[in-house]
């Protein structure tokens, strides 16, 4: 019995690693979207922040773009505001009820998968 527990707990993360990998070339898709503004990787914009490590960083703190949030973004990393998958997930939805007063002109990914993997690949670079 423990045998048969084993494989299918086996089964359930390959199938889950193997989901986020399609889950993030899907993001990179997506994210051609955010990259208008945002740089990620080698790439940079003038618009908005570079989202390199953005997972565990506290909201408006980036040095290279500090100059640049908008009052209601610094103010919201001044109260406690983290990025990690929830908080971007909850931002992506509707950026501009998440943190009210903030720059960014986007409204939003309303598809939650297309959000899920916006975030699966911006995780991989912030690991």
């Amino acid at each position: 019995m423990n045998i048969v527990k084993f494989a299918l707990a086996s089964a359930v993360i390959f199938t889950a690693s193997s989901a986020v990998a399609q889950d993030a070339a899907n993001g990179q898709k997506i994210f051609a979207r955010c990259a208008t503004c945002h740089g990620i990787g080698d790439a940079n914009r003038a618009v908005g922040p570079n989202l390199n490590g953005v997972i565990g960083r506290t909201a408006g703190t980036q040095a290279d773009f500090a100059a640049r949030y908008s009052p209601a973004m610094k103010a919201a990393g001044e109260g406690g505001l983290v990025w990690n998958e929830d908080t971007i997930n909850q931002y992506l939805a509707d950026p501009r009820s998440f943190v009210a007063g903030n720059r960014m002109a986007f409204a939003g990914l309303p598809s939650e998968r297309d959000r899920a993997d916006v975030i699966a690949y911006i995780k991989t670079y912030s690991e």
